[in-house]
């Protein structure tokens, strides 16, 4: 299996210290921090260990409240706040150096049927069409104010086959475009797991890495590797409708409804190649202009 996507799954198989008490790792990031998508999926991890196997989560609500840093453990404590006959609720506070970095609320459901309606999967390219991170980063060396971002970005993202079916914010510096955004992702590899508890912090991990990109296609800027904007995400939220698998190809389709007050908003929905609408997510992040 790939590398990069065995470190992924290593970092996601929390060391369980007490009851209920868990203790995760970190891996380099692009900037001095730990990644917001890890520490999500590992707080969705922790939740998930503590919640009987045939409840699947539905959603999640979160909140960073401290940069993490990455060359430091993470506490990963749960409550559990509710156990129904339906739903579990579970509460997930990440300390690090004695502080909360991060707060997340999980609710999970045994499957059940009832009414069913979806929305329209847009259109989208054939992902096996479009160039991979490998192939596209290199052609905008130049934009990138340190030379050194693209192999560090391709690093970044080596678990991860993430493709760009729209011209990402580095590709159009200087242009404002409509505040929309197109990837398709899956990982690297083939898992061997089933469990959907996997499946579905893999697909949180990832829907940090792109989601605040229609925000700066609206306004021309290139982005944080760029240098034209600083920022950080401040919540994150997930709605997971329908089952899916990480290892197959997903589209996150993501627009940007508002910017205002040096934050940005932005919305997707994640579908299944085959049409079926898995996720919802939405995510408010610090957007700023830099003082030159």
């Amino acid at each position: 299996m790939n590398e990069a996507l065995t470190t992924l799954l290593d970092l996601l198989d929390l060391e369980q210290i007490e009851e209920d008490i868990f203790r995760g790792t970190s891996r380099t990031s692009l900037v001095p921090r730990v990644f917001g998508g890890q520490v999500a999926a590992q707080a969705l991890v922790a939740a998930g260990r503590t919640v009987p196997a045939d409840r699947t989560a539905h959603s999640l609500h979160s909140y960073f409240l401290r940069a993490g840093d990455p060359g430091a453990p993470i506490v990963y404590s749960v409550d559990r706040i509710r156990d129904g006959r339906s739903f579990t609720t579970r509460r997930v506070v990440a300390v690090q150096h004695g502080q909360p970095i991060f707060h997340l609320s999980a609710s999970f459901q045994t499957y059940e049927d009832g009414l069913d309606h979806q929305a329209v999967m847009p259109d989208a390219p054939d992902p096996e069409t479009l160039p991979t991170a490998a192939e596209s980063l290199p052609l905008y060396r130049e934009v990138f104010r340190d030379p050194g971002t693209v192999e560090r970005l391709i690093d970044a993202r080596g678990a991860v086959d993430l493709r760009y079916a729209t011209t990402p914010p580095w590709g159009s510096v200087g242009q404002p475009r409509e505040p929309r955004s197109q990837v398709w992702f899956r990982t690297a590899d083939k898992l061997d797991s089933d469990d959907p508890l996997l499946h579905t912090c893999l697909a949180t991990y990832v829907s940090d890495m792109t989601l605040l990109d229609a925000v700066l296609l609206a306004h021309g800027r290139g982005g944080w590797a760029v240098g034209d904007v600083v920022g950080a995400s401040l919540d994150h939220a997930m709605w997971f409708h329908r089952p899916f698998r990480a290892d197959e190809w997903l589209l996150y389709d993501q627009e940007s409804p508002s910017a205002a007050a040096g934050r940005g908003l932005g919305q997707a929905r994640i579908w299944t190649q085959d049409g079926r609408l898995a996720v919802t997510v939405i995510q408010e992040g610090v957007v700023r202009v830099p003082r030159r």
